[in-house]
C-alpha cells in the first residue's frame, strides 16, 4: 500500500525558518534508511503558504486566493510518499523520524493513497487503461 506522510506546518515553518544543519543531516540519514528499505517513493519540503495560492470552486465559479492561509495547524510543510505493507509499518517508520520541527510541537499525518481497486466498478477498464497510460508517460518523463 502507498501512504502519504504529511509533515504538518508550524509557526516557524510558516515564517520561513529553514532547518539547521543538524536536522538536515538527521533527515538525510532517515531518508537514506527509507530508500534502502524500499519504502521511499517521493518526498519534498514545501515553501510557506505566503508563496502559495488556492483555487476555490464554488457555484460553478473558480477564484484564486493568495496566501498566506490561516490555521497553521491545517497546513503542510512537507511530505513523503511511502510504499509499505500496512498502516502499522508506516506508523513504525514514522516513529523513527527525527523531530521535524525542533523546538516546536510538530506532527506527522499518515494517509493511505487510493489505489485503482478502491474505486470499484466506476473505474471502468477504459478509465483504468487511460490512467495507466498517463502513469507510464509520467514515469518516462521523470526518468528523462
Amino acid at each position: 500500500m502507498r501512504v502519504m506522510v504529511i509533515v504538518k506546518a508550524t509557526k516557524n515553518s510558516e515564517a520561513g525558518v529553514m532547518p539547521g544543519e543538524q536536522l538536515m543531516t538527521e533527515m538525510g540519514k532517515y531518508n537514506e534508511e527509507l530508500m534502502k528499505a524500499g519504502v521511499l517513493l517521493a518526498g519534498d519540503g514545501l515553501h510557506p503558504s505566503t508563496k502559495g495560492k488556492r483555487i476555490r470552486f464554488a457555484d460553478g465559479k473558480k477564484s484564486v486566493i493568495d496566501g498566506p492561509f490561516a490555521e497553521t495547524k491545517e497546513l503542510i510543510a512537507g511530505y513523503w510518499i511511502w510504499q509499505v505493507k500496512s498502516m502499522e509499518e508506516a506508523v513504525e517508520w514514522a516513529r523513527r523520524c527525527p523531530t521535524p520541527m525542533p523546538g516546536e510541537e510538530s506532527e506527522l499525518e499518515i494517509r493511505p493513497v487510493f489505489e485503482a481497486e478502491d474505486f470499484g466498478a466506476e473505474f471502468t477498464p477504459e478509465l483504468r487503461a487511460r490512467e495507466e497510460k498517463l502513469r507510464a508517460e509520467l514515469e518516462q518523463k521523470q526518468k528523462a
